[in-house]
């Protein structure tokens, strides 16, 4: 699995750029994929502050995560910009019939594939060596550009789920 996401990372867009992450609960097909990227382009032309168009940019990595960026340096994205990403996002759910607001799924790189794990088993994963604590983690909570670029994929011991680990795990 390549992992260099960040060539496809625009790089006119400065590295305070909000970023939000939306997990998808399974892989997007190739048409689906097709399909998505013709949405985007039309939810980005149309994505607006107060009338003034948003620079933004998304796109689909790994087939399953709906990343979405706004550059805030000429105007900040408002709470009704926000509710329309928000729209597009939940339009997306119903259209292809998948899950991209379930904060309690966890997604790890297992055997070079994305792997999706309920938060409530993680316990049970790392005692089973489904995962361990050097398994890479897709850290969604990550809100800057910068963020996005070097702490999106990274180490479970190096995530905020290591302070949910047993001791004995670190």
């Amino acid at each position: 699995m390549d992992l260099n996401y960040q060539q496809h990372v625009p790089t006119d867009f400065p590295a305070e750029s909000r970023v939000w992450i939306y997990q998808s609960s399974r892989l997007f097909s190739i048409a689906e994929a097709l399909e998505l990227e013709k949405d985007i382009e039309l939810f980005l032309a149309d994505w607006q502050t107060h009338g003034a168009a948003n620079k933004g940019y998304a796109n689909l990595f790994f087939g399953q995560f709906l990343v979405i960026m706004a550059d805030e340096t000429h105007q900040k994205i408002s709470g009704c910009s926000t509710d329309s990403s928000v729209r597009f996002v939940k339009e997306i759910e119903k259209g292809f019939s998948v899950k991209m607001f379930d904060r309690s799924s966890l997604a790890f790189i297992v055997n070079d594939k994305v792997q999706l794990l309920p938060l409530a088993q993680l316990n049970y994963a790392l005692e089973n060596k489904f995962i361990d604590t050097d398994t890479l983690y897709f850290n969604n909570l990550v809100a800057t550009k910068e963020q996005w670029l070097h702490q999106w994929i990274v180490p479970v011991k190096n995530s905020w789920l290591a302070s949910r680990l047993p001791e004995q795990a670190l």
